[in-house]
């Protein structure tokens, strides 16, 4: 297991969530930049920092002895390593201090820090909530290996923050330090809204939502063959984004008990919103959450999921597979996994070595909607 070596800290740091022989480390070259480049300023205990998308706590914890710090990010299983690996080496969960990216972070914070996100659109919105929350004299540094840091990251701590210098680089990370400056109270363009024709429904997207700005074409594949009139079956949408398909199989199933899960905060708060929206107080459970793990065994009738095929920068296809598992457990026997996929991933063949009976229910050039029932 690689350890993280800094001048706070010598941290042993895991991933979440977990697998066996893990082939990734749980921090970064921009990490360590960060912190080395931190270090010789000797912050006072006193110092209130804010850390953004700190994807598995190593900042937090390189920093949690030290100063005063708040943690804030989208990812359920972000937060999840930030506890396991605070334990892990030693330190009270209460020292940091854990915001969910769809609430405001309190200051005034003397310092910044950002692990620049993949969706720009999330560090927009989380640019645009510091307005006000800055202490004088604060500084906002954000971080980023060089391959995953476009020009526009700059461009937006430079138009909600102020005057941004770059470093240079070192192992292929860099730094952005923008100094705060008078800005005008920012108006923010999140949410978006998107239209449906079929079923006519208009659908809320916080910023950090995939395909925000519009259904995403899985999705659009699936939503045809979604099932009917089944009756009260317990139901579940994984890794449900706004919502769209738990919503919309409510819809064909009017005595259908649904919880709608996901590990972002802005995908639950957008899907809490819509279902209220479209379904007014009709009784449902939507929560954050690592897939279906806290999901009682043999809980379930029915489990929809359009999976992903990346954690944050990295492509696989690890957390679906991570999925499908998890269904089956919460699945009675007898009880149906029902997924749209890539053609090219293969999702046919895993399924079939875990569930046993796959059965094709559509297909179109690129997508196809399997069934998979537990026997």
């Amino acid at each position: 297991m690689p350890i993280l070596d800094t001048p706070y800290a010598r941290l042993d740091l895991i991933r979440q969530p977990e697998q066996p022989n893990e082939p990734l480390q749980a921090f970064d070259a921009a990490d360590e930049y960060l912190l080395a480049e931190l270090h010789p300023r000797a912050l006072p205990a006193t110092t209130r920092v804010l850390i953004l998308n700190d994807s598995f706590g190593a900042l937090a914890c390189a920093l949690a002895a030290h100063v005063d710090v708040t943690s804030s990010g989208d990812s359920h299983l972000a937060h999840l390593a930030l506890q396991k690996n605070l334990a892990r080496n030693g330190m009270p969960a209460e020292r940091v201090r854990f915001v969910p990216a769809n609430e405001v972070a309190q200051g005034p914070f003397d310092l910044v820090l950002i692990r620049v996100p993949k969706t720009l659109a999330l560090l927009e919105e989380q640019l645009i909530r510091l307005h006000g929350q800055l202490a004088p004299d604060a500084e906002v540094i954000a971080a980023a290996m060089i391959k995953h840091l476009p020009r526009a990251a700059g461009d937006l701590l430079e138009q909600y923050i102020g005057p941004v210098q770059a470093s240079l680089a070192v192992k292929k990370a860099r730094l952005l330090t923008a100094t705060p400056a008078q800005r005008p109270v920012p108006i923010s363009p999140y949410p978006t809204r998107y239209r449906l024709d079929q079923p006519k429904l208009e659908l809320l997207n916080h910023a950090n939502l995939f395909c925000r700005e519009g259904l995403d074409i899985g999705t659009r594949a699936f939503l045809p063959h979604l099932p009917k009139a089944l009756g009260a079956l317990r139901v579940a949408d994984l890794g449900c984004g706004n919502g769209v398909l738990g919503i919309i199989y409510a819809l064909n199933n009017p005595q259908a008990e649904l919880t709608l899960v996901d590990e972002s905060y802005m995908a639950v708060q957008s899907a809490r919103e819509n279902w209220q929206a479209i379904h007014g107080e009709r009784p449902v459970e939507i929560r954050a959450g690592d897939g279906l793990a806290e999901q009682p065994p043999a809980s379930l009738d029915l489990v929809l999921c359009n999976p992903p095929f990346h954690q944050q920068q990295v492509v696989g296809d690890f957390l679906a597979w991570r999925m499908f598992t998890q269904a089956k457990a919460a699945l009675r026997q007898g009880g149906e996994l029902w997924i749209v996929g890539n053609r090219h991933l293969g999702y046919h063949l895993k399924l079939k070595r875990l569930y046993g009976r796959v059965e094709q229910v559509a297909a179109t050039p690129k997508f196809v909607i399997l069934r998979a029932i537990k026997g």
